[in-house]
């Protein structure tokens, strides 16, 4: 498969021409359109045809080639180079696959740059060119488009580790507190923190993009990266909630473990206590003394039965009654 998956021209919020990346000089020199290129796991052949097209500076040609980049945002002149991570669930499976995309924004164009797992974006490239009143803001809201895109693939990954944690609180409150269910709530927790780390710096980039300090993003544009910092926000608040949730989870679980085994240790305490009666008259007769009261007794042995029998009695109705059997 090309690494080139669409590269198109646009004018006044319309497509006007699909392009070669070696046409693409051409229409930079025209202000009034803006080109937009996809690019998937290019090659470095590519990536350099693609920075000398648009006079992308080294450093950032160097990580989108590498990948395996932090979230960031980086200003190279009037060009932006921002890293997003990307998340999403596998059909059919639980695992959570992340991914990267890269974007180098300016003022006539957007490049995005895919690298791993990472959903197609050409139906946020239709969605866009199907309003083209909000396309012809130019390559900002097209940055806009494809980053509300990444960050709503967080929602129902958050909701279904909500899921699961529902489940565990069912498991853990059912009264069988198990090393598996402990397992589960730590393999959460390190998912939860995985995207924690991918969506945290968003928060900061959203902020950067909204400021003032910047004359190459225009004015009407802004609000729309408040709308992705407000999701932002959302997120990490969802992942904070469920992360403490978690580790009461955990703490409950731990509770109802050491309650049990409390449980338990009453109980042999209980028939240890029975048990020591007979044990301990019967230890008693098995030093055969050579005057002991009941070897000359008819009824010694029996009385000492009964009594031996009555004492365990006695006891275990004392410790069921309180609750120690």
């Amino acid at each position: 498969m090309s690494a080139v998956i669409n590269c198109a021209a646009y004018a006044d919020g319309h497509r006007i021409a699909n392009l070669k990346v070696n046409d693409i000089g051409k229409i930079l020199q025209q202000t009034d359109k803006f080109v937009w290129i996809g690019l998937n796991e290019p090659d470095e052949a590519l990536l350099a045809e693609a920075q000398q097209e648009f006079g992308l500076h080294d450093l950032a040609i160097e990580d989108a080639h590498r990948a395996h980049q932090r979230p960031k945002i980086e200003t190279y002149g009037d060009t932006f180079f921002i890293v997003l991570r990307t998340a999403q669930l596998q059909e059919g499976q639980r695992e959570i696959t992340f991914g990267e995309t890269h974007f180098f924004v300016g003022v006539n164009f957007i490049v995005t740059v895919r690298h791993g797992s990472t959903f197609s974006y050409s139906d946020v490239r239709t969605r866009c060119e199907s309003t083209p009143h909000l396309l012809r803001k130019g390559p900002f809201f097209a940055l806009y488009a494809v980053m509300d895109a990444i960050v709503d693939q967080y929602f129902p990954i958050i909701q279904t580790l909500g899921e699961e944690l529902e489940k565990l609180e069912a498991d853990v409150f059912s009264g069988k507190p198990n090393r598996e269910t402990i397992t589960q709530i730590y393999q959460l927790k390190r998912e939860l923190l995985e995207i924690k780390r991918a969506v945290s710096p968003l928060i900061d980039i959203c902020n950067r993009l909204m400021r003032f300090d910047s004359t190459i993003i225009p004015e009407e544009t802004r609000p729309y990266f408040r709308d992705i910092y407000d999701h932002a926000i959302r997120i990490n608040e969802m992942i904070d909630t469920t992360r403490e949730l978690l580790t009461s989870v955990l703490e409950v679980n731990f509770s109802l473990i050491s309650i049990s085994q409390n449980e338990v240790s009453k109980k042999f305490a209980g028939w240890a206590a029975i048990l020591g009666v007979p044990t301990a008259i019967a230890g008693i007769y098995g030093m055969n003394f050579e005057f002991i009261p009941e070897l000359n007794w008819r009824f010694g042995y029996p009385v000492v039965l009964v009594f031996i029998a009555g004492t365990c009695v006695f006891l275990y109705r004392h410790f069921k009654q309180s609750g120690w059997l």
